[in-house]
């Protein structure tokens, strides 16, 4: 059974004498940067000149040039876009960095694929909110908090993983739950995780929903409807009491039918797909492709949005969620 490390098994006086620099204000980085100073912690704010640095500035905080405030900082805590990291470490952090200081990611990919190369006199860790950062700060403000993952890929001073449980409990996360990882699975379990369901796989399964109703005569409204609209419904049963909650709240016909018909739509032929998938991000594959692609410029992530704007289940939804009033 997997630990679960909550408020009493985190210590914030062993952050007290450490100046945490967060490496960019975007969603998780203004977001944590907030609930680490709420803690009563000390942060400061790297990033470029820009809408960025205002916010960061009127929010409060002391802001730098990336390359000096992770001169200034002791935990340099890199939440900028993963793909981003080889570049900013290369130029900005990794001559910053001297003996005992730590970095910190909330994803894992750069270290695990090795885009970022720490030496061996640092500590290297990771704390991984499960949820976005507007949430992470609203859960903070309302008196709970977002469960987390921690992580230790290198122990220079003998005291990494209790940064990282006091990080986690600055942020708010072990007022519900932490619960310890290494940086391959996080980083694995996630990519597999968004490819095969949380992304990839919910959004195919939407689209060929759509597409087979209307394909069967009915009008494309109503197959928005059937084959998305209606899903953050069910997502939501889901979320709060589980599939088995989940049925009871749907009427007899809708369990039987998903019981019965379920199993045999998403079947073994899918789940073999999804082994595939998962093999190739185990391997390296994926993230060979995809460092290949953003450093080419992303033409064909591009083409793919481009794609999928015009497929006809986000015509007609643009149209319903106007309606709904959701959308202009």
């Amino acid at each position: 059974m997997v630990r679960v490390y909550l408020d009493r098994d985190a210590d914030l006086s062993i952050l007290r004498d450490e100046v945490i620099a967060i490496i960019g204000y975007g969603s998780q980085g203004r977001n944590q940067a907030l609930n680490l100073r709420d803690s009563g912690l000390r942060v400061i704010i790297g990033c470029r000149p820009g809408r960025s640095q205002k916010l960061a500035e009127e929010d409060g905080f002391k802001v730098y040039p990336i390359d000096e405030a992770s001169e200034r900082g002791t935990i340099i805590y890199m939440l900028i876009p993963d793909m981003a990291h080889r570049e900013v470490y290369e130029k900005h952090v990794k001559d910053r960095l001297s003996e005992g200081k730590a970095l910190c990611f909330s994803h894992g990919f750069s270290i695990h694929y090795k885009q970022v190369i720490p030496p061996p006199f640092v500590d290297v860790i990771m704390v991984a909110p499960k949820g976005p950062g507007p949430i992470v700060r609203e859960a903070y403000l309302n008196g709970s908090g977002v469960p987390a993952l921690i992580a230790v890929q290198q122990d220079y001073s003998g005291k990494a993983k209790e940064k990282a449980l006091a990080i986690a409990k600055g942020i708010g996360a072990t007022r519900v739950g932490v619960l310890e990882t290494t940086f391959k699975d996080e980083t694995e379990s996630d990519l597999i995780g968004e490819q095969t369901v949380l992304v990839g796989g919910l959004m195919e399964l939407i689209k060929k929903g759509f597409e087979v109703l209307v394909e069967e005569g009915y009008p494309p409204e109503l197959a928005y409807f059937e084959a998305c609209n209606e899903a953050k419904l069910i997502i939501d049963l889901i979320y709060r009491s589980g599939l088995t909650g989940m049925l009871r709240a749907v009427s007899d016909t809708a369990k039987y039918g998903g019981l019965a018909v379920g199993p045999k739509i998403i079947d073994e032929h899918v789940k073999e797909n999804m082994r595939a998938a998962a093999r190739r991000v185990k391997d390296g594959s994926f993230a060979e492709e995809w460092i290949q692609e953003y450093e080419s410029g992303g033409e064909n992530l591009e083409r793919l949005m481009r794609e999928l704007e015009d497929h006809p289940l986000e015509v007609v939804g643009k149209k319903i969620r106007r309606m709904a009033g959701l959308e202009r």
